[in-house]
């Protein structure tokens, strides 16, 4: 798991444009908040790997799954932030989000 957190946080600087492309609308500057939930996300993947901060960053990639939920949603919803994947894939991705969420939880 910490491995999986680094490495899409580390692709949140990569490219950058995927990840904006999905931030709703109503939230203002997706520039800065892309970067925020790589860092996040980074963060909180090596500090998984460590076992006397785990516990804390279980919890806070918790946090940040529920953060990022309105994105799926956006997808789910909008056209142009679907990517071309097919909207019945989208909703099943949004359940996804609890089996990541219980799997976060067996660490703290």
């Amino acid at each position: 798991m910490a491995f999986i957190y680094t490495i899409a946080g580390l692709n949140h600087f990569r490219s950058p444009r995927l990840y904006q492309k999905i931030i709703p609308d109503y939230f203002s500057n997706p520039k800065m908040l892309n970067q925020l939930s790589g860092f996040a996300e980074i963060l909180l993947g090596v500090t998984l790997a460590l076992p006397q901060t785990s516990h804390y960053a279980a919890w806070g990639i918790i946090a940040l799954l529920i953060a990022v939920f309105p994105t799926h949603i956006y997808m789910y919803q909008n056209p142009k932030a679907r990517m071309g994947v097919p909207k019945w894939a989208l909703l099943l991705r949004m359940p996804l989000q609890l089996v990541l969420i219980y799997w976060a939880y067996l660490y703290t």
